[in-house]
């Protein structure tokens, strides 16, 4: 099967409104687009994920909807399988869910989350009692009912890794049903390499064959790499001044319409099943010019 293209919504970017966040949505959804994706942060101006996809199961008929991530280890595990098989339900069967520990500090004291949690092992017993509580299984001490609604997608939706170091994808290797992961570069070589440790390990595990996706920002055009550092400067708000500044002077992709379909094919031939766009500006636009280049 061919190498499927999702794009990420905005919601980094500022000044995002209904208008805006909707004419996103409907173009990706009537687009040459696999998945619509978005992720989850704390403290950022970012709208919420949850009520975010509660919004995109509305407005689309087609995509897939993608967390890349949800931070699972913020969240009570119940809680977040009752939301989650919500937006199954109001999308009638296309949420696929990506997990992870997070990367940010920050973000579990906002919530007020215990920082000792933050481990793989937590994250991999709070995906095994959300597929319970899809399961229909009592999940709530000394209450012989199940806590609904069902998903529409048997087992509930699927479940991939933000995984993308040895151990973690070890780990992963256990319960997820692949990996959502991420190139900084974007680096086609690293890309290969990790999509191979995917496999094996999977295969170590005795598991089915993983789903291998990964993800890049991307900004096109003569003002490409400004657009790129512009965005990365304002995203990485948790790191020195510095470090901000060397990652923004050569990560991403910043080029054309030609080389970044290049590049997808460069990634398509690495085995990848799917790669997330990642857009570093707010202007629809782009969902169409990329629409374009891949067909």
């Amino acid at each position: 099967m061919a190498m499927q293209v999702g794009m990420t919504l905005p919601i980094m970017e500022p000044d995002l409104d209904r208008r805006l966040l909707r004419t996103w949505v409907e173009a990706v959804d009537r687009g040459p687009y696999s998945s619509l994706a978005f992720g989850e942060r704390m403290v950022f101006s970012n709208p919420d994920a949850m009520a975010l996809m509660g919004a995109c199961a509305a407005w689309t008929e087609r995509v897939r909807l993608v967390t890349t991530i949800f931070i699972a280890t913020l969240h009570s595990p119940v809680l977040l399988a009752k939301h989650i098989a919500t937006a199954d339900m109001l999308s009638n069967g296309r949420v696929t869910i990506g997990v992870g520990i997070g990367g940010r500090e920050e973000d579990y004291a906002a919530v007020g989350a215990d920082i000792a949690l933050r481990k793989q092992a937590e994250l991999a017993r709070r995906v095994d009692t959300m597929r319970r509580v899809w399961a229909g299984e009592h999940v709530v001490p000394g209450v012989a009912r199940a806590v609904g609604p069902a998903p529409v997608q048997a087992g509930g939706p699927p479940v991939l890794a933000g995984a993308m170091g040895p151990k973690a994808i070890a780990a992963a290797s256990a319960w997820a049903d692949g990996v959502c992961g991420m190139s900084f570069g974007p680096d086609v070589g690293e890309i290969e390499r990790g999509f191979a440790l995917v496999r094996q390990c999977w295969a170590d595990a005795g598991r089915p064959a993983p789903h291998c996706g990964t993800s890049l920002w991307f900004a096109l055009g003569d003002n490409a790499r400004e657009q790129m550092r512009t965005h990365l400067k304002r995203y990485f708000t948790w790191l020195p001044p510095g470090e901000v500044d060397a990652i923004a002077a050569h990560a991403g992709f910043a080029g054309s319409a030609a080389e970044l379909k290049t590049l997808l094919r460069q990634i398509a031939d690495t085995g990848a099943d799917e790669v997330m766009l990642i857009s570093t500006s707010s202007d629809p636009d782009q969902v169409d010019r990329v629409a374009d280049l891949i067909g």
